[in-house]
């Protein structure tokens, strides 16, 4: 990361990952395409090779739309009791639109609270004498 952040003024992580915006400047995009992350800012070209959201948001979407479209689903089957195909219908769109929007968003934040509070992989402390 570089290290030159008072030439831009902070920014709100959460709303700036949820629009998809550099974590830095929050003027230029942060996804190239719907999911892949830039290879640098085209407003700021902040390197964004120290991006890395790995599986957190996807553990996250799995929870939270797997509480809301497994829910729904059962409320309908209780209170409405319709036939096992109408239940494909409505729920595998759903659950596909709605975990894809929620990972880019969710993505994004992690990746702007990363930025933010310049968080780096974990590293083992081995003792460098030994």
């Amino acid at each position: 990361m570089n290290d030159d952040k008072a030439l831009y003024p902070p920014v709100d992580s959460v709303m700036t990952g949820v629009k998809g915006l550099c974590p830095r400047c929050g003027q230029g995009r942060l996804f190239d395409g719907f999911l892949k992350v830039r290879l640098a800012c085209e407003s700021c070209e902040l390197d964004y090779r120290f991006a890395d959201s790995g599986d957190g948001p996807v553990v996250f979407v799995i929870l939270i739309v797997g509480f809301i479209v497994l829910g729904a689903a059962l409320w309908m089957e209780v209170n409405v009791s319709p036939p096992l195909w109408l239940h494909f219908l409505l729920w595998i769109p759903l659950a596909t639109v709605f975990s894809l929007a929620l990972t880019r968003i969710l993505k994004g934040v992690l990746i702007n609270l990363q930025y933010r509070n310049n968080a780096h992989p974990g590293e083992i402390d081995r003792g460098r004498d030994a």
